[in-house]
């Protein structure tokens, strides 16, 4: 008589699993599946979109990162930042008396004085090449702006950077340093 109390309680232990497991299916029913063609002409055609994956992707590579469509793309959300209790002020800083920014200075050899109020500096920079330190030698010619006609071929001359004067002049003459002999 103990062994069919024993047996029941097992198959009462048994039973409550049973049941636990019933719901798993009833689970899996709950997946929507495919909807359902209203009309027949809509049942016979197959979905449009997988015969287009298919062919696009061959086995054994990978599919291109740069072409899934925007829906499709991972999201990722922006941290949110922390608001302050109180708004700081807005305070305006005078504005500085000096100049705007610091012009560039050039130090040249007036080449041609021909045209009315320009003259050509030739300017000489002397370099070491930064891998075989031999000196290099450059030179540029600036067109620069001389309002009174003052400096002369030979001259050795200051010239200030300036506004664009005219399509080629964008310096002007800040002073004769040395004649020409």
């Amino acid at each position: 008589m103990s062994d069919e109390t024993t047996n029941e309680t097992t198959e009462e232990e048994t039973e409550p699993e049973a049941q636990v497991e019933t719901p798993e299916p009833e689970a899996e029913a709950e997946i929507p599946a495919e909807p359902e063609a209203d009309t027949p002409a809509e049942a016979a055609q197959p979905p449009a979109a997988e015969p287009a994956e298919a062919p696009s992707q061959e086995p054994g590579r990978k599919r291109n990162r740069k072409h899934i469509p925007r829906g499709e793309r991972r999201q990722r959300t922006k941290p949110t930042r922390e608001r302050p209790a109180t708004r700081k002020p807005i305070v305006r800083l005078e504005k500085p008396e000096h100049e705007r920014g610091r012009r560039q200075e050039r130090r040249g050899v007036v080449v041609s004085d021909a045209m009315d109020k320009t003259i050509v500096v030739k300017v000489d920079t002397v370099k070491a090449h930064p891998r075989y330190k031999n000196v290099v030698r450059r030179s540029v010619k600036f067109h620069a702006h001389d309002e009174r006609n003052q400096a002369h071929v030979g001259d050795l001359v200051r010239i200030v950077e300036t506004r664009p004067l005219s399509k080629t002049k964008n310096w002007r003459l800040a002073e004769v340093l040395e004649a020409a002999k």
